[in-house]
């Protein structure tokens, strides 16, 4: 279970946290090096990092390359990437939305190294009193905001000719969901899985909203200092071939996918049956080829651009930015959104693409 260290967490003061934080970074020069830290958070898309160590794969690929690989449990989602922004990790597992509004924004740049997936019903709206996103007008809604949930929210809202002005929002901690959804004060909530499947299971409430229908938009990452991997190459080798043999382990059709999920599930606080509802509501990238092909995908643009204009629109790109092309997004094939001057952050095929080819 995620709770309070999910991949989703309060925000408010991430942004100006961000920038904070990068400056104590910005001295320091990335160089060759043999060790190397990722920080990593629960959430089931990201459960292949733990189990990946414990199963031997992450030494496997490190000794490969005679580079140290350590991977590391951080009880705080924010905080994770916090220290990541500072200096203190080589990578962090993140969405797409906090890689930009924190280290990127922070001015840490950053490259998206794998996709692995993005959330396809993890994430939704349940009410107990609307029966449609357009019923929500005039409800007070409880999320964690200015996290993804609240981007999922203003897109349903969008979606049914609403904006978050026809609703009142209600800053709530995750690990104060459930309780408030029993409450007779609370009528809707906006969460994640396993929250939302308790809230979901409460006696007369109603799913209004989830991600399947902003399909590719929640996207889950491994993302990594971008001079640390121009200075370190075989570091992004051997994440690429860590992650995906791991892959090939978790989606085994027999008794070794079906054991190494139940490790997972495990990990994270469920049981193997919970792990794979989850992983049911979770569109997995399971091979490199399919994630290439989402990345050089224009609906990524697209949906980048969506995710900026909410950040801008929210304040999550810095007090220094004056409209939503502060910060440059660079694509495959040389696309950038926003300022070619101060690209930070970066979706890279290169090493998907050498994992596709089997040259790793």
């Amino acid at each position: 279970m995620r709770f309070g260290n999910g991949r989703f967490g309060f925000r408010a003061l991430s942004a100006a946290l961000g920038i904070s934080l990068a400056l104590l970074a910005g001295g320091t020069q990335a160089e060759p090096k043999k060790e190397f830290n990722i920080a990593w958070t629960i959430y089931v898309g990201w459960m292949p990092w733990p189990y990946a160590a414990d199963a031997g794969i992450v030494k496997k690929w490190a000794d490969k390359y005679g580079i140290t690989i350590n991977v590391k449990q951080i009880n705080d989602y924010v905080e994770s990437i916090n220290q990541y922004t500072a200096g203190g990790f080589d990578g962090v597992t993140a969405t797409n939305m906090d890689g930009l509004t924190i280290p990127a924004a922070g001015g840490v740049d950053t490259t998206i190294l794998i996709i692995g997936d993005f959330s396809n019903g993890n994430d939704g709206i349940v009410s107990k009193i609307a029966k449609t996103p357009a019923d929500l007008k005039g409800d007070s809604i409880n999320l964690v905001e200015l996290s993804v949930s609240h981007y999922l929210l203003a897109r349903a809202l969008e979606a049914a000719g609403l904006s978050e002005r026809d609703v009142t929002i209600v800053n709530t901690s995750d690990a104060d969901m459930v309780a408030a959804f029993k409450s007779p004060e609370t009528s809707t909530v906006v969460t994640w899985n396993p929250l939302l499947a308790e809230v979901k299971a409460e006696p007369g409430s109603a799913a209004l909203f989830d991600s399947t229908q902003i399909p590719g938009e929640i996207i889950d990452t491994l993302m990594v200092n971008t001079k640390v991997l121009k200075d370190n190459p075989d570091f992004g080798k051997a994440l690429a071939g860590i992650w995906y043999e791991t892959m090939s382990v978790l989606t085994d059709p027999g008794e070794k996918g079906k054991t190494a999920r139940a490790a997972m599930g495990a990990m994270s606080g469920t049981d193997l049956a919970g792990f794979e509802s989850q992983l049911a509501a979770t569109k997995l990238f399971a091979t490199p080829e399919e994630a290439v092909a989402f990345t050089e995908s224009e609906d990524l643009i697209k949906t980048m651009d969506l995710v900026r204009s909410f950040s801008f629109d929210h304040g999550l790109l810095g007090d220094g930015a004056s409209d939503k092309d502060a910060v440059g997004i660079a694509f495959p094939g040389g696309q950038v959104l926003g300022s070619t001057d101060n690209v930070k952050l970066r979706f890279d095929v290169g090493y998907m693409k050498l994992a596709a080819e089997g040259s790793l």
